[in-house]
């Protein structure tokens, strides 16, 4: 994967958040692409619960300071960024004082889901494409982990569709069992479409609990992984007979040579 540009867009990432299937994930493919000599970007959210002092977070001035627009009301734009320590590796935060000052991930202490995760995971999503376009840096390939990062193949095929950057750009979405109980904010889907995303294109967000994220991720996806092995059997099915290119769940131990092939030889072809 030599000089090959991945962009990674995840939930979350260990060390700056707890240990758990998509955090390291999260941490553990980048690392391998850095490895064998591909250019990397990681992109996450700047929780509240994110300790900046710890993790020496600094906010660059020069990408900060855009407005972007989430159902009709404008929301500053803020990115922070920091290196994984030993690794060389530069992870940018997303920041909004908004959607992600307080000091929890996605739901508050009773374990209810914060009534605007929609919101966050579309300003997520533009905060990302955005930056990513100032920094003039053309990702071979996009990939998404985690819930929270899923709105990125949507507007990355239909709002940013005729941005030249982009052009050759292909997305991978890693599909987890780690969701949500419930659903999201039932507008979410006029949220989306206030964006000029058409209606037909999202159907599965006129209920937007965990699975239809998922699906509605994947049929913007150009490739897909099954990256846990406990995903329901509803997407394991849809996954199958989406006639995208997948790959079936690969343990810690083989997974770094299933993702190379399945980058160089499936996606990038």
């Amino acid at each position: 994967m030599e000089d090959k540009r991945i962009l990674y867009v995840s939930s979350e990432v260990v060390p700056y958040l707890a240990e758990n299937e998509v955090s390291l994930m999260s941490y553990d493919v980048p690392k391998m692409i850095n490895d064998q000599g591909g250019q990397i970007r990681i992109f996450m959210p700047r929780y509240g619960n994110v300790n900046e002092r710890r993790h020496q977070l600094h906010e660059v001035i020069r990408l900060s300071g855009m407005n972007l627009v989430i159902n009709d009301v404008d929301m500053p734009l803020i990115i922070k960024v920091a290196s994984i320590p030993k690794e060389r590796i530069q992870v940018y935060f997303i920041d909004n004082d908004e959607y992600f000052k307080r000091k929890a991930t996605f739901t508050d202490e009773e374990g209810v889901l914060f009534p605007d995760n929609d919101e966050r995971a579309i300003f997520f999503a533009k905060g990302v494409v955005e930056t990513v376009k100032k920094l003039n840096w053309v990702p071979d390939i996009i990939h998404v982990q985690g819930w929270m990062a899923s709105m990125l193949p949507i507007y990355m095929k239909h709002y940013y569709k005729d941005d030249a950057l982009f052009s050759e750009t292909k997305i991978v979405t890693s599909i987890f069992s780690e969701g949500y109980d419930g659903t999201l904010d039932t507008q979410m889907i006029e949220k989306v479409m206030f964006d000029g995303i058409p209606e037909a294109a999202v159907e599965e967000l006129k209920n937007p609990t965990f699975e239809n994220l998922m699906i509605s991720a994947i049929n913007h996806s150009d490739g897909v992984i099954i990256a846990s092995e406990g995903i329901s059997s509803n997407l394991t099915k849809f996954i199958e007979a989406s006639g995208k290119p997948f790959i079936p769940f690969a343990s810690k131990e083989t997974f770094a040579d299933v993702y190379t092939e399945f980058y160089k030889n499936q996606i990038l072809g």
